[in-house]
C-alpha cells in the first residue's frame, strides 16, 4: 500500500510523533510511506499553491492518508489548522475523499481526546473511510507493552484497507445557514467600574456578523473598551513546541514579534477579556488556534486567574460540542471564570441582543464580586494530572511550573494529618468489627447528609 503521511508537528524530522511512523517503516516494508511535513513547511505551503498541490497529488494517488501529529492545547497545533483549512480554500476535497485514514497523536493525555474528536470530525466532513485514531504518551514506543498495542493497530488498519471493510461515519455533516444579526441600541448603559476589559478577534470586516456582534457588545457600555484586532499585531507564527520557554517562561519569540509584550501589558492586567471569532471547520480559525498556542510560553501556570473570560461566536456552536468543550475546558484550566458564549447561530436579532446585553452585564457583576464558578471535572482533572506530571517526570523540562506549582499550593496530595483522611483510617478499623459495619450500612445515607442538614438549620 502507498500511504501518505501528513506529519503536524512544527518540528519536522524531530517530531516525537513521527518516531512512531519510523518505527511502523521499518517493521512493515512492504508498504511505501511518503511523509510531508506540512506543520515545519505550511508557510511556504501557504505562499506557493504548487507546494499544496504537489501534496494533495500524494493524498490523491495514495491508498490511505495517516495524520500524525502532537497534541497542543487539545487540538493539533495552529500550522496543522492552518493546513486543513488550506484544503477547502483550494477545494481539494475530492483527493481525500474515500482513503482510508487513521489519526496518531502524543501528548500526555491531556485533552488528547477533544484532539481526536476534531480530527475524526475532519475525516468525516472530507468523506473518508475512517479506522481508528491511536492516542500515544509520548515515549510509549519503549514500553514492549506499548509497542504490541501498536502492531495491533497497524495491522489491523493493512487489513481493513486491503478488504475495503466498510467503515462508520461518527459525526453528521454541519448544517449551516447564516442569517444576518440586526444590533440594536441597548437601553441603558453598563457603568464598568473602572474594570479594565479587552475584546480580542481574528476579524476586521464590520458588516458581518461577527462585527456586529462586536459593535453590539461594545455599544453596551458606557465609554469605550479596548478591541483589539489580531492582524494588526505582528505574530511571526506559531508555538514551535521547542519547550524553551520551560525554565523561566521565555519565549524563542521574544523580541521577535509583538506577541507577549500584547499579552503581558494588555490580557495580564485586564479583568475582563472577551474573545470573539468564526467557527472555522469545527473550531476557530487557524490565527486563533495560533494565538491560543503562543500562551504557551505561560507554560502551565493559570495566567488568566481570576478574570471574567467571554465569548461571542459566530456560527453553528450548537453542532460542535468538541469547541464547547475545549472553550470551557481552556478558562477552568487557566483558574478562570467563563462567564458566558454568545453566538448568531438562532439568527433571532432580538434574542441575540438580549443575549449580548446579558453577557455584559455578566461580565461586570462577576467581576465586582470576584465570582468564580467551581470547576468541573475538566478543571479539576486536568489540573491533577498536570499536578502530577510536573511534580515526576516534568519538574526538569518545566522548571517553571514546579516553581508555581509549589508556591502555589498545588501539590494538593492527599494530606494524611488531616481530619478527612485520620477519620477515614479509624472508621475502616472499626467496621472490622461486623455489627458495627452493619451499623454504618443501614445509617449511612442519613449520615452522609446530616452535617449539611445541620448547617442549613443554624444557618437559616
Amino acid at each position: 500500500m502507498k500511504i501518505t503521511v501528513l506529519s503536524g508537528s512544527p518540528k519536522g524530522n524531530l517530531s516525537v510523533t513521527l518516531q512512531y511512523i519510523h518505527y511502523i517503516q521499518k517493521k512493515y516494508p512492504q508498504h511505501e510511506f511518503n511523509i510531508h511535513h506540512v506543520s515545519q513547511k505550511i508557510k511556504a505551503i501557504e505562499k506557493k499553491e504548487d507546494r499544496f498541490q504537489k501534496i494533495v497529488q500524494d493524498v490523491g494517488s495514495s491508498d490511505a492518508v495517516w495524520w500524525v501529529v502532537p497534541v497542543y492545547v487539545m487540538l493539533v497545533p495552529s500550522q496543522y489548522k492552518r493546513f486543513i483549512e488550506l484544503i477547502w480554500k483550494y477545494q481539494a476535497q475530492a483527493a481525500f475523499k474515500d482513503k482510508y485514514t487513521a489519526v496518531f497523536t502524543t501528548s500526555i493525555h491531556f485533552y488528547d481526546h477533544t484532539a481526536n474528536s476534531y480530527m475524526r470530525a475532519i475525516c468525516d466532513d472530507l468523506d473518508m473511510r475512517f479506522v481508528d485514531f491511536l492516542s500515544l504518551k509520548m515515549f510509549d514506543l519503549l514500553d514492549e507493552n506499548e509497542r504490541t498495542k501498536l502492531h495491533y493497530f497497524t495491522d489491523r488498519f493493512f487489513s481493513l484497507a486491503e478488504k475495503g471493510t466498510p467503515t462508520a461515519r461518527c459525526y453528521p455533516k454541519i448544517a449551516y445557514q447564516e442569517v444576518a444579526f440586526i444590533p440594536e441600541t441597548p437601553l441603558s448603559k453598563i457603568d464598568t467600574g473602572g474594570k479594565k476589559i479587552l475584546l480580542i478577534s481574528d476579524q476586521n470586516d464590520h458588516s458581518s456578523n461577527l462585527g456586529k456582534m462586536i459593535q453590539r457588545f461594545e455599544e453596551a457600555f458606557e465609554g469605550q473598551i479596548e478591541t483589539v484586532f489580531m492582524g494588526d499585531l505582528k505574530i511571526m507564527g506559531g508555538c514551535l513546541g521547542c519547550i524553551k520557554c520551560g525554565f523561566e517562561n521565555k519565549c524563542t519569540y521574544e523580541g521577535i514579534d509583538d506577541y507577549i509584550e500584547f499579552f503581558n501589558t494588555k490580557i495580564v492586567p485586564a479583568d475582563i477579556v472577551v474573545y470573539a471569532g468564526a467557527i472555522k471547520d469545527r473550531y476557530l480559525s487557524a490565527d486563533f488556534k495560533q494565538f491560543f498556542d503562543r500562551k504557551f510560553f505561560n507554560t502551565h501556570i493559570p495566567v488568566q486567574r481570576d478574570k471574567q473570560i467571554a465569548f461571542i461566536l459566530s456560527g453553528p456552536l450548537g453542532q460542535v460540542a468538541n469547541l464547547r468543550e475545549i472553550l470551557q475546558a481552556m478558562i477552568e484550566m487557566d483558574m478562570g471564570n467563563l462567564a458566558g458564549i454568545v453566538t448568531d447561530e438562532s439568527g433571532d436579532s432580538q434574542s441575540i441582543n438580549g443575549l449580548i446585553q446579558d453577557l455584559a452585564e455578566n461580565l461586570v457583576n462577576a467581576a465586582n464580586v470576584n465570582y468564580v464558578k467551581p470547576m468541573t471535572f475538566l478543571g479539576i482533572g486536568g489540573r491533577k494530572l498536570f499536578r502530577d506530571e510536573v511534580y515526576s517526570n516534568m519538574r526538569f523540562p518545566f522548571l517553571a511550573d514546579h516553581e508555581y506549582y509549589e508556591a502555589n499550593g498545588f501539590y494538593d496530595f492527599p494530606d494524611e494529618n488531616s481530619k478527612e483522611f485520620q477519620h477515614s483510617v479509624k472508621m475502616l478499623e472499626a467496621i472490622k468489627d461486623p455489627e458495627f459495619r452493619k451499623q454504618v450500612r443501614n445509617s449511612m445515607t442519613e449520615n452522609l447528609v446530616k452535617p449539611l442538614q445541620e448547617f442549613v438549620e443554624k444557618n437559616a
